[in-house]
């Protein structure tokens, strides 16, 4: 599918000058014409950057109408004037669209730690607003915007039809590829729909479907300090009774999703995604735990990277999660090989497999404890000298 701003949003990227490369976008301005019903979900850890303060006083609003980005530094463990620079982000765009900086949204990514450079960032919201438009290139520009150490843009796009017949698009764009982990991943993800949607309700289904895809994201299992994902919704398209509401929040998942994998696919330095199916679980809280352990599991992401079938990792790994599960029962599957059964090895060709796991990017992993119809599907990354290279350098 194209990927397009939906009616009745626009948006801009422009560099003000936080990266040194003057080709690569650092602002990212999304605007909607119409005050918008706005939903967050944000970082769980307990130390955060400013514009997550911000932003949990004014959502979930009804009366939002714009989200503002920088890249290269992420504004958090910066005190009170961290603050300051937040608001003052908000208030610089309000200024320009003539509404409350409270309807502003703020987002910050980058290096933890420095002041932002208030009157590049300033000259960049003008900037942006300026060369505000709603083509598919404005939208490239916005979502390169976003980006840090990504190596290309996330752009996921999905459509649902009414029962009434009507068309509602979903766009959404988002960044990360390192310090990702569950609760929220080191990500900002700004998803733009035209359907009604209530504030409250708006945060719970944004609330259900993260848990469901950015929360089952994982590369490195570092929980960052600027994590969010948000929720625009113009209310120009009507959702009129449950089936509605049900199509929509599928379609929700369905972008949200795709953003996850793509976030996943873009790690630092890594050489395999790795698709982590965990099912017949008693409830989805032990398929999570299942899924996040072995996930995070640095012996069973460094096996992945060098397609080594090592089935004893991935089965200490259930082992050690914390939670029952019967031997004899488990089933383990590497690329659709059953490799572990009956509490013991299955026979396989090695090599083969190997192989299999040596040439294909994308590895699939699939767990089936045999307890119950509980699932839940996880994306993580093998890691690699490389991933280990560049983040040793990261600030330096």
């Amino acid at each position: 599918m194209e990927h397009a701003l939906p009616p009745g949003f626009a948006a801009a990227g422009v560099h003000c000058g936080i990266k040194r490369n003057p080709q690569k976008p650092d602002l990212t301005l999304v605007v909607c014409r119409r005050e918008c019903t706005a939903a967050g979900v944000y970082t769980r850890n307990r130390v955060f950057g400013a514009p997550i303060a911000w932003n949990r006083r004014i959502t979930p609003s009804g009366e939002a109408r714009a989200v503002v980005v920088n890249s290269g530094n992420a504004n958090a463990c910066t005190g009170p004037r961290g603050l300051e620079d937040a608001q003052a982000m908000a208030q610089a765009v309000a200024q320009h669209l003539h509404c409350r900086p409270e309807q502003v949204l703020v987002l910050s990514t980058g290096i933890i730690g420095q002041f932002l450079p208030m009157e590049k960032i300033t000259r960049g919201i003008a900037q942006a607003h300026q060369t505000l438009g709603s083509s598919g290139d404005h939208l490239h520009r916005a979502a390169l915007g976003m980006l840090t150490t990504d190596t290309r843009p996330k752009l996921a796009s999905a459509q649902v039809t009414t029962a009434q017949g009507e068309p509602i698009p979903l766009c959404g764009m988002a960044k990360g590829a390192g310090m990702i982990a569950p609760n929220m991943a080191t990500m900002l993800a700004v998803v733009m729909t035209t359907a009604s949607l209530e504030p409250q309700q708006a945060q719970q289904m944004l609330q259900q479907v993260a848990d469901e895809t950015f929360n089952c994201l994982s590369i490195d299992g570092h929980t960052s300090t600027s994590d969010a994902v948000l929720l625009l919704a113009s209310g120009q398209s009507d959702l009129s009774g449950a089936e509605d509401l049900r199509g929509f929040q599928a379609a929700l998942h369905q972008v949200c999703e795709e953003l996850a994998r793509q976030i996943a696919d873009d790690g630092e330095g890594i050489t395999h995604l790795v698709q982590l199916d965990v099912q017949g679980c008693p409830d989805r809280q032990t398929a999570r735990r299942v899924a996040k352990t072995v996930a995070e599991s640095v012996l069973v992401k460094t096996a992945i990277a060098g397609g080594d079938p090592n089935w004893g990792r991935i089965v200490s790994a259930v082992g050690y999660a914390g939670v029952e599960v019967p031997l004899e029962r488990l089933v383990l599957e590497i690329n659709g090989v059953k490799i572990y059964a009956q509490g013991g090895p299955c026979p396989f060709d090695a090599e083969t497999l190997a192989q299999s796991m040596k040439q294909q990017r994308l590895v699939r992993i699939r767990l089936d404890l045999q307890q119950g119809e509980a699932a839940v599907r996880f994306w993580t990354t093998d890691l690699t000298v490389e991933y280990v290279r560049f983040n040793s350098q990261y600030t330096t």
